[in-house]
């Protein structure tokens, strides 16, 4: 193994256990594309945020996070460019990009989210949500489905779906958290509509109506959840494996918020290990069964779900 794909993979192992399980499944070849995608989208998340791989939240100025981000901008351009790179995040970067053949346009998307934290953006619609989970986790979909193999738009847009739910359910996971640091993702006009101020630090004593927000956006994630499995059929069975895994997991959060009820808001709702191994065993019942379903294999029946931006 190459210095570029072991680096991506202790980056994963260490910052994503969820994605470092189901990324197993996959054949050698797209585990290695995907895992160097991933640990760039990592790497990014963690310059803006302050972290080291997904953890220790402390958020810098907005002048140093700004800074980050132009840097992160003309680092991405570059790789994507062909420039001459040596940091290894931007040479998986370039060599991912290149060999899956994926535009400039996508990685640059996903820099657009991290400045509308950046920018401190404001979320008044489910639709104005949705905009920010495409940009930090449903065109990171796209990438991943390019790296598997697929161009057709309805099945990207499968993809990001996925993306769309998975990113719901960070939200609803992680609402507190955001909160202690200033950032609301929910809907704002559904907190004005149960009642809860404009102010994160507001969020503490208002705790159970915040919940019931909560509540309305995991339903959302749910139909977005089952718009992804139209997608499964097209790709290849280790492939819809892994991805059928993955959906397990970040469902299975999105359960354990709604059964815990209120008091889902005081501790994040983790999936055990084992209960992980259970679950990606059953994305191998679900990638299949997908094979088999009628009506599994459709493309536009996407009746009233966000829908990603496309390039001129």
């Amino acid at each position: 193994m190459d210095a570029v794909v072991q680096n991506s993979r202790e980056m994963i192992e260490k910052g994503s256990k969820s994605f470092a399980t189901a990324s197993r499944l996959f054949d050698t070849q797209t585990r290695d594309h995907a895992t160097m995608l991933y640990a760039w989208c990592r790497y990014c998340d963690d310059v803006i945020d302050g972290q080291e791989m997904g953890f220790g939240q402390a958020t810098p100025p907005k002048d140093v996070q700004r800074s980050s981000l132009d840097q992160l901008y003309t680092e991405t351009k570059k790789a994507m460019s062909g420039a001459a790179v040596t940091d290894d995040v931007y040479l998986a970067l370039q060599r991912v990009t290149r060999e899956c053949d994926i535009p400039e346009q996508h990685p640059l998307e996903l820099l657009k989210g991290f400045a509308m934290d950046v920018d401190e953006r404001q979320y008044r619609s489910l639709d104005d949500t949705l905009t920010y989970c495409y940009h930090v986790a449903g065109v990171v979909g796209v990438m991943m489905a390019m790296v598997m193999g697929v161009r057709d738009t309805q099945i990207l847009h499968r993809a990001c779906d996925l993306g769309l739910a998975f990113q719901l359910t960070n939200i609803c996971r992680d609402v507190m958290e955001d909160a202690s640091v200033g950032r609301i993702y929910l809907p704002l006009d559904w907190l004005d509509e149960a009642g809860v101020p404009n102010e994160p630090a507001c969020f503490s004593e208002h705790k159970r109506a915040v919940y019931g927000v909560v509540q309305r956006v995991l339903i959302e994630a749910d139909r977005y959840y089952a718009s992804s499995l139209k997608g499964l059929p097209h790709l290849s069975f280790r492939s819809a494996w892994a991805i059928a895994a993955a959906r397990n997991v970040y469902r299975e959060i999105g359960l354990r918020i709604q059964n815990r009820g209120v008091g889902a808001l005081d501790s994040r709702s983790i999936i055990s290990k084992n209960r992980k191994l259970y679950l990606a065993i059953l994305g191998g019942g679900r990638a299949v069964s997908s094979r088999f379903v009628p009506g599994n294999r459709g493309g536009e029946d996407r009746v009233g779900l966000w829908t990603r931006p496309l390039a001129a």
